[in-house]
């Protein structure tokens, strides 16, 4: 002990540090803020991008005629707050988002809200629908093509992902409406559920949900019979893609040193492929997975109305040839929204497969 420190001084204890946060909790949060910003961004985006569409929307809900009166447009605008400079519009439109208010369509003359909470489930249950079959049958063809590389079933497996990627949507929707309903009669119509049937009382908004949740069984059938078909047709590009990227990444993944040593280790090989192979490769096809399903949310327009689906890609197609500014600004803020959230779920299942993304 040094002489300038008496006998019997009292010596302060270092504080204790705080335990650091675990890898991944710093890791959520990081992407968490980062989702917040790019929220706020996607608002800024579609309201700038809204209000530079070409057209007076004046014109497109009163018609030309109402045009000719002064008096008529002024109270119309003012009644819309399009009187109003563009960053009082957006100040106002960022007011109302944080209350819950998206405004009020100037088609429907309801909230946008109330809109969207009818069509946005339509939608989650068809994509939702189309992605889980996709995830299934495309993993599966893949992991099964590339086992088998350069066999007669790796080559076939690839035609039909070709297939599947170049046919176009719209087109196989048009020939399986007309081949299973209309000429083979052995999937229902158009809608989400038989008419006589009804809906089931709305819980979650997904018909088979809800139908499920009521006891409704015939109702289920009916929903499940109505959603199959629609389903299996967006699925169809989303299997070829999966087929594609699983086989590159599991033939990657085959290559590995640490693969290898587990076969010479005498490793059974089912083991080495869900233990070593599929976790490696998993983390590209997770990412096609996730844009793949945010790309199903919002490119549905065409088969929605083939199968007279009544989902956000109607009310989107309705509110755009319509100049509704709000019910636009709803939907590409809802599309911006899911893709951030599949986006988080991606991050999130990247820190659960492989630890070093946590590091990052």
């Amino acid at each position: 002990m040094p002489a300038s420190v008496e006998k019997g001084a009292a010596v302060t204890p270092p504080r204790p540090r705080r335990p650091a946060l675990p890898p991944l909790a710093r890791f959520l949060i990081r992407r968490v803020l980062m989702a917040i910003l790019l929220a706020w961004g996607v608002t800024l985006v579609t309201f700038v991008l809204t209000n530079l569409v070409p057209g007076d929307p004046v014109a497109a809900n009163l018609g030309q005629r109402a045009m000719n009166d002064p008096e008529i447009v002024a109270q119309w605008r003012a009644e819309h707050g399009l009187d109003k400079p563009l960053w009082e519009q957006y100040g106002l439109y960022l007011q109302g988002l944080v209350q819950g208010d998206l405004g009020d369509s100037q088609q429907s003359h309801r909230p946008v809200s109330q809109d969207l909470a009818e069509a946005v489930p339509a939608t989650l249950e068809l994509a939702g629908a189309a992605i889980l079959i996709s995830l299934v049958l495309g993993v599966a063809f893949g992991v099964i093509a590339a086992l088998r590389r350069d066999r007669l079933s790796d080559h076939l497996l690839r035609l039909l992902s070709l297939i599947g990627i170049s046919v176009p949507t719209f087109w196989l929707a048009l020939v399986a409406f007309y081949v299973f309903f209309y000429r083979l009669q052995i999937t229902p119509g158009s809608g989400r559920v038989d008419p006589a049937l009804g809906a089931p009382p709305p819980v979650t908004g997904l018909h088979t949900v809800d139908a499920l949740l009521a006891g409704q069984w015939d109702v289920f059938g009916s929903a499940a019979g109505h959603l199959i078909t629609p389903a299996l047709v967006l699925a169809l590009y989303t299997i070829g893609l999966l087929t594609r990227f699983t086989r590159s990444a599991v033939l990657e993944v085959l290559g590995q040193d640490y693969v290898r040593a587990a076969r010479a280790k005498g490793l059974p090989g089912r083991v080495i492929l869900f233990r070593y192979v599929l976790r490696s490769a998993l983390v590209p096809v997770i990412t096609v997975a996730g844009l793949a399903f945010g790309s199903l949310l919002s490119g549905t327009v065409l088969v929605e109305a083939i199968f007279a689906w009544p989902g956000i890609g109607q009310y989107a197609y309705k509110s755009a040839t319509t100049l509704d500014l709000p019910a636009v600004m709803g939907v590409g803020l809802v599309v911006g929204v899911v893709y951030l959230v599949i986006n988080l779920i991606v991050d999130v299942l990247y820190g659960v497969i492989d630890p070093r993304v946590r590091l990052r």
